[in-house]
């Protein structure tokens, strides 16, 4: 029986040091403890307690508000500037491609201060409002370079051949650039919505009174302590994570085939 290389075990090392503190979280989640360290029975009363919390029901819908809203915006936007950027070659568009790339170079904490101080200028208060814009502009480049990405391998000459054939423009988009570019807007808007659902940094100075979301919430809640309701909550969000994973990858499949 051959024995595994180096990079195998490296590769399973990996995996272990990724997924243990993970399984570790779940287990705890259904422990009937307080303390981790200790294992008193299996319970889901934290989830009960988790289901029962106002101030985290009221950080989820505002979660799922700024997800859905920021989500749609980027990826309509993203498209757009993708198809324009891949599309087009001139001064303007290097300019707009150098714009749209200085978000993904640029640290949160520097952008998030710079979308305070700009929203503090024109006297916009801070809410679930402010958030959005945040998120837009940073998720939106995501959506952008994926979408830009799949023009590798596009075939400009179904696109003439629909146009040959008396498509205009609005058609050629809707029955060609679409369906082959589903793909990337796909994944630039997975993409987008880890990204929103997971920010902290910018969130955390452009938020107001009222508007925390999930990870606001969280690192409200253990600056006082590790509650266990977290360890349910977590699971809960992982659960989902991977759900929309296998929902992605099927859709990829389909469409590669």
């Amino acid at each position: 029986m051959k024995k595994p290389g180096l990079p195998k075990v490296i590769l399973y090392a990996t995996f272990v040091f990724l997924y243990i503190p993970l399984i570790i979280l779940i287990i705890n989640s259904f422990n009937a403890s307080r303390f981790s360290a200790v294992w008193e029975g299996f319970s889901l009363k934290w989830y009960t307690k988790l289901f029962h919390d106002r101030s985290i029901a009221r950080s989820f819908t505002n979660t799922v508000i700024v997800t859905f809203s920021s989500v749609t915006l980027s990826t309509v936007l993203g498209s757009l500037a993708g198809v324009v950027i891949a599309r087009y070659e001139s001064r303007l568009q290097k300019a707009h491609a150098a714009l749209l790339r200085l978000p993904l170079m640029m640290p949160d904490i520097l952008m998030g201060i710079g979308l305070l101080f700009f929203f503090i200028t024109l006297k916009i208060p801070l809410g679930l409002f402010t958030i959005i814009l945040g998120h837009v502009t940073f998720t939106m480049s995501y959506v952008a370079s994926t979408v830009r990405a799949q023009f590798q391998n596009f075939d400009y000459a179904v696109v003439e051949a629909a146009q040959d054939l008396g498509a205009g423009w609005w058609d050629t988009f809707i029955r060609i650039y679409l369906p082959l570019l589903a793909p990337g807007i796909l994944s630039g808007a997975m993409l987008a919505m880890t990204l929103s659902v997971d920010d902290f940094v910018i969130t955390f100075f452009i938020s107001g009174p009222g508007s925390s979301t999930l990870p606001v919430q969280i690192y409200s809640m253990i600056r006082f302590g590790t509650p266990p309701v977290i360890n349910a909550l977590s699971t809960i969000l992982i659960s989902v994570t991977f759900t929309l994973l296998l929902i992605y990858q099927r859709f990829s499949r389909r469409s590669m085939k």
